[in-house]
């Protein structure tokens, strides 16, 4: 009899030891979730204010923080840019993008004069992050990309050989 009752208590054991984890797995999950919801909406938000500021230029105003004079048709290629570089860091946070995927996306991006114009404008916006954060990583690895690209089109004799500019990512 003892011994049936100790069996009983280890199958017991072994199937709330299993129910914790899924619980413990279901919470993850959910958080995940949530996470990713919050970013979705907080990206929608940010996308609405950018394309009010676009079509208005007294609230491109709140947004002129460039160390220089910007024109209002500038500044909304600017913040058209910016809605660009967003979208992409956007889905590469929620894994929709891998790192690789967004190295070339924004090389394409990088490709565009008022692109590396706005990259080189809010320079200051990036010294300001910390050093350890994905985003200034980012920053950082677009940083070199308009820098290659302003030399390699300021040397080239056309811009058809765009794509050699970059150091080529290691697939993840």
């Amino acid at each position: 009899m003892a011994t049936q009752i100790s069996g009983l208590r280890q199958l017991g054991s072994a199937a709330w030891s299993h129910l914790a984890l899924t619980a413990s797995s279901v919470a993850k999950r959910s958080a995940r979730q949530r996470k990713r919801a919050a970013l979705a909406e907080q990206h929608r938000l940010h996308f609405r204010l950018l394309c009010k500021a676009m079509s208005d230029p007294a609230l491109a105003a709140v947004l002129d923080t460039y160390e220089t004079d910007v024109p209002p048709e500038k500044q909304r290629q600017f913040l058209f840019a910016n809605a660009l570089y967003v979208n992409a860091l956007y889905y590469h946070r929620i894994g929709a993008m891998t790192l690789t995927e967004l190295h070339g996306h924004v090389r394409v991006m990088s490709r565009n004069r008022i692109f590396r114009e706005y990259w080189v404008a809010t320079r200051h916006h990036r010294e300001s992050m910390p050093a350890s954060s994905d985003e200034a990583a980012l920053g950082a690895m677009l940083d070199a990309l308009v820098r290659e690209m302003d030399a390699f089109l300021e040397d080239a004799d056309d811009g058809d050989s765009w794509w050699v500019v970059g150091d080529v990512m290691p697939d993840e």
